[in-house]
């Protein structure tokens, strides 16, 4: 049984065995509700349009349309502002994961985690208020985000000028993997401010979740790369 408010989750991998497993470990989750499937990349992209999940669990490995264009497409689409894409990957090609990120994804997972793992990162990415793994995190966006692709020129430090100085420091800090609870003693200021400052700094610069928000902290020079200091 699901409630009325479940998060609708989609999920998108060739391994129709793998699926299967997904679904119904999601689907005993009274606030879960796996609303659709799909094999491939292209395939995720339509069910997504039409369905409207709040969260596509997306295979970055797919035959066609890999997960990585399928997310690439779903974040780019104003109509899905709402959907959370949460890549799973086995880590043997870790760009690809950055690259994801950079595309709109809001957090990434192992395929070797946990039953608990999984669950708890569905509800993770559905509430767009952490990233999942945030040292992992750092360490990608460390060695790739920070490097935009020529294509993608990284937006200038200009774009920060709509913040306010307390909403700089808390952009900083969440990009450094802290949670509204670590920005909170580090600004002190009640957690509450905290998550304000964050989500006013997400609607002026038009990050549609909290690793948006990061990327663009990282792409804009708010903050440097481990290597960089």
């Amino acid at each position: 049984m699901t409630t009325e408010t479940a998060i609708r989750v989609l999920l998108a991998d060739d391994q129709a065995l793998l699926r299967q497993t997904f679904r119904i470990l999601l689907d005993s989750c009274e606030d879960i509700e796996v609303v659709g499937e799909a094999a491939d990349g292209r395939e995720a992209v339509e069910r997504t349009r039409a369905l409207r999940p709040d969260v596509v669990v997306m295979d970055i490995r797919m035959p066609g349309t890999d997960g990585l264009a399928a997310t690439t497409e779903i974040c780019a689409d104003e109509e899905l502002s709402d959907t959370r894409v949460l890549i799973l990957t086995t880590f043997e090609i870790d760009e690809y994961v950055a690259r994801a990120l950079r595309a709109g994804a809001s957090g990434f997972l192992g395929k070797d985690a946990s039953a608990d793992d999984l669950i708890a990162a569905v509800r993770t990415v559905a509430t767009g208020e952490s990233l999942l793994s945030p040292q992992a995190t750092r360490l990608l966006i460390s060695r790739f985000i920070a490097t935009p692709e020529p294509a993608q020129p990284s937006p200038s430090a200009e774009v920060l000028s709509v913040l306010t100085s307390r909403e700089l420091e808390a952009v900083a800090l969440a990009a450094q993997g802290l949670s509204n609870t670590d920005i909170a003693e580090q600004l002190f200021v009640s957690p509450l401010t905290a998550r304000t400052h964050i989500h006013r700094a997400m609607s002026k610069l038009g990050a549609r979740d909290r690793a948006q928000l990061v990327v663009i902290a990282y792409q804009s020079g708010l903050v440097k790369p481990a290597s960089e200091g």
